[in-house]
């Protein structure tokens, strides 16, 4: 068995001490260290806590990411469509529930035949982790070079590796909801173009603009390419778990994630999350259009949900109907003063007009010019703009 202290120890003297993760059996001894000495954010699920380690990943942070094998089908999506594309490097430890020949419950059978397996189709390096106290000294040194190199590792972890490591007295604060406004008028109803170019003409180089996959990201692709704009193209319903990694490691910066109502009602959970973790530089926007406008434009059941009530339910700062441009302007450039967890949703017009062309930059070049940029010097970029 390793001594978990060690190990951890080992992880940070690598740079790692930002962990994401949900509990399982096997890692509890791990995750439990990471809460006692490092910075945890405990992820509704397996998919979000890989957003959010490549949100501390692209922030500067060696991130490691935590989970059961069960739930690494949950960040199939993100590690394929986001870690891939984007070449942003996670460290995993993933459990090897149901690993063939030790007994374990009929619902892990078939994913304990298939973990492996299933990492290597996505292209992530894998090892098992030596219970061997040197051998893994070794191992964490390779992953740490993948790292290096902008490539994950995981390591897949078997029953009874690490010793017992006991959980200290969490503490978590309370998230409470401050003003909530909801719907009072009619909605003027513009275009997302619109609604975009109002929320990119109040960005300036303190401000990070995260754009969801589809017509969103194109969209404000076209209005503006900017080095502090991040368009998604895949992992769906990740863009504010990103935001929010993001958040947490560079809180000098204000981040804007830009949502959509069929990409946040995939990942729901996320909402509480933010909420738990309040990054006071976040500001969650959801333009709701009530369908999946990117894939020909089927309906969403946000015409049944109150995104606001439910933003405010889980402890959003401020949760905001908007019901005009102006209110959006207004709305941004008040939390760009006041700042605090705020949640905006407004209705939009279906569709889009002309198909909405695509970066002609490939993710990894957009990640690395986003990376550049907020390792920079605030202070300094707004001396250089004049501001």
């Amino acid at each position: 068995m390793l001594n978990t202290n060690m190990i951890g120890a080992e992880l940070k003297n690598l740079g790692f001490q930002f962990y994401a993760g949900v509990p399982c059996s096997f890692l509890k001894d791990l995750i439990n260290y990471a809460i006692n000495e490092c910075e945890y954010v405990a992820a509704a699920n397996e998919g979000d806590a890989v957003a959010i380690a490549s949100g501390a990943s692209l922030a500067g942070r060696k991130a490691v990411v935590l989970m059961q094998n069960s739930g690494l089908t949950n960040a199939v999506s993100p590690l394929v469509s986001l870690n891939y594309p984007f070449q942003i490097p996670v460290l995993g430890f993933v459990s090897l529930r149901g690993e063939p020949g030790i007994p374990d419950e009929p619902q892990h059978e078939l994913m304990g035949r298939m973990t492996v397996e299933l990492l290597s189709l996505m292209e992530v390096e894998w090892a098992y982790l030596s219970p061997d106290s040197e051998e893994a000294r070794r191992q964490l040194l390779l992953a740490a070079d993948y790292i290096a190199h902008d490539k994950p590792f995981f390591f897949v972890v078997r029953k009874g590796t690490f010793e017992k490591e006991k959980l200290q007295k969490q503490s978590l604060s309370a998230s409470k909801n401050r003003v909530k406004k909801s719907k009072q008028a009619a909605d003027e109803l513009p275009s997302r173009q619109q609604a975009l170019k109002v929320i990119n003409s109040l960005k300036d180089s303190s401000v990070v603009q995260l754009a969801t996959t589809g017509k969103t990201g194109r969209q404000l692709y076209e209005i503006e390419d900017a080095v502090n704009n991040l368009y998604m193209v895949g992992s769906m319903g990740c863009v504010s778990s990103l935001a929010l990694g993001i958040a947490l490691c560079q809180p000098d910066y204000k981040i804007v994630a830009v949502d959509g109502d069929g990409s946040l009602l995939m990942r729901m959970g996320s909402l509480a999350t933010n909420s738990c973790y309040n990054p006071r530089n976040l500001l969650h926007v959801v333009l709701d259009n009530n369908a999946h406008d990117s894939t020909g434009g089927q309906s969403t059941v946000s015409h049944n949900v109150d995104f606001v009530e439910i933003a405010a339910s889980c402890g959003y700062e401020n949760a905001i109907y908007i019901h005009s441009l102006s209110e959006l302007s207004q709305a941004i450039a008040q939390w760009k003063q006041t700042k605090g967890l705020t949640f905006l949703c407004m209705k939009i017009a279906k569709g889009s007009g002309d198909e909405p062309g695509r970066p002609q930059m490939k993710p990894f070049q957009v990640k690395e010019r986003l990376e550049s940029f907020l390792q920079g010097s605030l202070s300094g970029s707004r001396m250089m703009k004049g501001e």
